[in-house]
């Protein structure tokens, strides 16, 4: 029986790091590496700055296993967070790379589920990875009473940082689920912007579009922006950001379970800051039925470099 976030009396503690231990490894490689340390933001959250040789760092928060920063070696951070997030745990961080799991926009539970809303756990850290837990609470219970078990794992490089998100049932019956990755990134300008990808002749949902959206078919092969957008791309997992002016890409590797792409920006909120952020979301927008014992991956990297 998996066990809610809270103190366990010793056998079921014992039985709990006796399966953990025979599915992921050893519970005591948590916090392996005495170099690493878990930080504390201005406002009282708990964050880990990994590092790699070359000088880039990403930051991760605890609270809702969030990504809120990428630096490249020259200090370009493609990482957005909105002016108006609240970083204190009031809300969810809006911004960053964001879970929505397992509930992906409006439906029968809370808008994008309750992974964003909670604190997620580490389970292994050092100093170029860190490996997240989210297991089920009296809270998400209240929500979703599912057995699961959630890993997120990140880690960064001199060439890209790489994300893996790992669903388990740990039930015996089988539910459904959605997932994303509500990505914000930074540029310079909306109107400095090129999406390229696979999108010509991709059937699209244009949220915009009355009251339940419309089935649209997209014409262009590079994406520009210029009004608020609200676009499920099913079947394109490929997008690149150009930023004509920081002469930046970055490409979003979506290289399993990851299938579709949201593009998202409120055109004209000044209080979100929308010149200077779009939302590309790595989406598996069907829900996928999971059955008891059984796993789901999906595995996202970002790659920048300079435009050609």
């Amino acid at each position: 029986q998996l066990l809610c976030l809270r103190p366990r009396r010793p056998k079921k503690k014992e039985a709990r790091a006796a399966w953990f231990e025979k599915k992921y490894g050893s519970e005591d490689t948590a916090n392996s590496d005495s170099s690493a340390a878990v930080l504390k933001s201005d406002d009282g959250l708990e964050y880990v700055q990994l590092t790699s040789d070359n000088g880039s760092k990403s930051e991760v928060y605890l609270f809702g296993g969030v990504v809120t920063s990428y630096q490249d070696a020259d200090g370009t951070d493609f990482i957005a967070v909105r002016p108006d997030a609240k970083m204190d745990g009031s809300k969810p961080i809006s911004g960053g790379l964001s879970h929505c799991w397992p509930q992906f926009g409006p439906g029968a539970i809370q808008q994008h589920g309750f992974a964003r809303n909670v604190n997620w756990s580490i389970v292994d850290q050092s100093s170029d990875k860190v490996v997240l837990e989210m297991l089920p609470s009296d809270y998400s219970k209240d929500i979703w009473d599912k057995e699961f078990r959630c890993e997120f794992t990140v880690s960064i490089d001199d060439e890209q940082l790489s994300t893996k998100m790992l669903v388990d049932n740990t039930g015996e019956e089988s539910w459904d689920f959605q997932a994303a990755l509500h990505s914000y990134f930074t540029v310079s300008g909306i109107d400095q912007l090129e999406i390229a990808g696979s999108f010509e002749g991709k059937e699209f949902l244009n949220k915009m579009v009355g009251d339940e959206g419309e089935m649209q078919t997209e014409d262009r092969s590079v994406i520009t922006i210029g009004e608020e957008y609200d676009r499920v791309y099913k079947g394109v997992n490929d997008p690149v950001l150009k930023d004509a002016g920081t002469g930046k890409s970055l490409a979003v590797i979506n290289s399993e379970g990851w299938e579709d792409t949201v593009l998202w920006n409120p055109y004209g909120d000044e209080g979100m800051g929308y010149n200077n952020f779009v939302c590309v979301e790595s989406v598996k927008f069907d829900p996928v039925s999971l059955a008891g014992g059984a796993s789901w991956t999906g595995t996202m990297a970002l790659k920048p470099s300079k435009t050609e």
